[in-house]
């Protein structure tokens, strides 16, 4: 086993801050921008390991991971308004998944399809309109940030990733979220960490191109090309030396507008996307970049940060949270969508403040739309065309904030910001194996991929725990260390867990067995004098014996 020291270990960042995706910064004149949020849960084994050693910038001699389970345990999450319709008017949907028996179907055919069925597929290919026209996937789709025409893979593999958590996907109980943003909350400790074991961070320092030497059986990283606050640079690597490298980037060429300025849909070079081009030049095993990167109008959607700055708008939050946004607890207790949005529009309010730095008497809202070349309900433009102003107007349209006063609120009362994310869902178009390279190629010697598009085995991307998983199977493999990597949660072979998921798609409806009256009770009574039937019971799909 190899132990390195923190003074051994240089990470290069393109960007001038640490995190990545895992943003949240004040902007000057701006105001509060987080491109995205991490919708969190229990069984993130990789994420909650690596947090464990993390000391807690707020709380003395705890760690990362006690702050967190200390605040969910005492402030568990839930939502008591997951849709509205009607400017802000409760949608009615009542927890309801409305399943009928051929979408019910459908996702048991998903379920137990090989992944070799599903490769290549879109959702719409897979599941019928029922499915698609469902409570159920107007839940998963908004909660997950899916589209019809996305990977059936990727959606088969959230389903048995995410089975255990079906029952809370109404109230949104299934997730758990930090104090802060994600970048104060999780970036900032472990940077300050790992700062402090020796590590050394350079900023602002591009890596353009990777050399390899490739022979039969044998792959080598020998050279990194980088451009260092515009200056080239570069250093030779033998086989001694170790490289993690990201490939691809979700918010690679993210524009920001502002209250008066329209985000821009930045089509240009991006260079993430470029680096993992030329790595895969190089062998076959290094991946197929062009099937994430080169169907932006598929992957793209735009996001904004709200931050309000009249007390009116807090009110109309509280009607539709149903809590106190001031309170410093959970609010929303996660997106809300308005249903009947032609942006198809959520937003959320997670505890306040979010950011550090933030006012006593401001709240800052996040929210994003999945249809940005749609127009919008009260803006009768797409949501990619407007400023930060207008899609201010249209959330205050579906907020219900009453329609006289929503351009007046809209310029005076709130700051915006838009963010446009051309890659934002890459990841989940249709893919096949081999199009994500191991995160370990067969022969690699001294070099891996990590990140949301470098392969492992069933955990799904778009969450940081795979940002952590693919770095924690790099790192133990390269370094011979003998710890075992922590298992993707087993909930999908555990048959409480499949029943309670079962029961809930029914929406609590018991199974009808076929047959005469009195045929289905003699079969049912001898079901329930077995455990079989005692499971069946508890989970709602028989019924209790009289």
């Amino acid at each position: 086993m190899r132990l390195l020291s923190g003074g051994r270990i240089t990470v290069l960042e393109r960007l001038k801050l640490p995190g990545g995706a895992l943003d949240g910064i004040k902007e000057p004149k701006k105001g509060f921008v987080i491109r995205g949020g991490r919708e969190l849960e229990n069984r993130m084994e990789c994420l909650w390991d690596l947090f464990r050693s993390v000391p807690s910038l707020e709380i003395e001699g705890a760690s990362v991971l006690d702050e967190f389970y200390w605040l969910n345990k005492d402030d568990p999450n839930s939502s008591l308004q997951r849709v509205t319709e009607r400017q802000g008017q409760d949608a009615g949907t009542d927890g309801l998944f409305t399943l009928d028996d051929r979408a019910q179907k459908d996702i048991v055919k998903v379920f137990l399809a090989t992944r070799e069925e599903m490769e290549g597929k879109r959702i719409s290919e897979v599941f019928g309109r029922s499915f698609l026209d469902s409570n159920f996937w107007l839940y998963w789709r908004t909660m997950f940030a899916f589209e019809e025409w996305h990977s059936a893979l990727e959606m088969k593999l959230y389903l048995h990733r995410f089975i255990h958590h079906v029952g809370g996907l109404p109230d949104l109980s299934a997730l758990k979220f930090t104090k802060y943003n994600q970048y104060e909350s999780l970036v900032l400790p472990l940077t300050r960490w790992l700062i402090g074991q020796g590590v050394t961070f350079r900023f602002d320092t591009e890596v353009t191109d990777i050399g390899f030497e490739i022979t039969p059986g044998r792959k080598q990283a020998t050279r990194i090309e980088w451009l260092s606050g515009g200056e080239p640079g570069g250093t030779d690597l033998g086989a001694d030396d170790l490289l993690f490298t990201t490939i691809g980037s979700l918010t690679e060429n993210s524009d920001n507008g502002d209250h008066h300025t329209a985000a821009r849909l930045d089509e240009g070079p991006a260079p993430a996307w470029d680096l993992w081009r030329k790595i895969a030049r190089h062998d076959e095993a290094f991946g197929r970049p062009e099937v994430f990167c080169g169907n932006i109008p598929e992957s793209k959607w735009e996001s904004a940060t709200v931050t309000t700055l009249d007390a009116r708008i807090p009110k109309l939050i509280e009607k539709i949270a149903k809590r106190d946004p001031f309170s410093g607890k959970v609010v929303t207790g996660g997106i809300v969508t308005a249903r009947d949005s032609g942006w198809l529009m959520s937003w959320t309010v997670n505890r306040q403040p979010h950011f550090t730095q933030q006012p006593a008497d401001q709240i800052v809202v996040w929210l994003y739309g999945l249809f940005t070349d749609r127009p919008g309900d009260y803006v009768a433009k797409p949501m990619q065309d407007c400023t930060g102003e207008e899609i201010t107007q249209e959330w205050l349209y579906h907020l219900g904030a009453p329609v006289e006063d929503i351009a007046e609120l809209a310029a005076s009362g709130a700051l915006c910001v838009p963010v446009m994310m051309p890659y934002v869902t890459s990841f989940f178009l249709p893919r096949r194996a081999g199009d994500r390279p191991d995160v370990v190629p067969e022969g690699a010697v001294n070099f891996g991929f990590i990140g949301q598009f470098a392969e492992t085995t069933r955990d799904t991307i778009f969450t940081t725990e795979y940002s952590v998983r693919t770095g924690m199977e790099a790192a133990y493999r390269l370094l011979g260390i003998e710890r075992g990597v922590p298992e993707v949660v087993n909930s999908t072979y555990d048959i409480r867990a499949l029943l309670d998921a079962a029961g809930h798609l029914r929406d609590g409806k018991a199974i009808g067995l076929p047959g005469p009256e009195i045929l289905r009770k003699r079969l049912l009574g001898k079901l329930q004098e077995t455990e079989i039937g005692e499971l069946l019971t508890e989970f709602g799909l028989i019924p209790e014996a009289p």
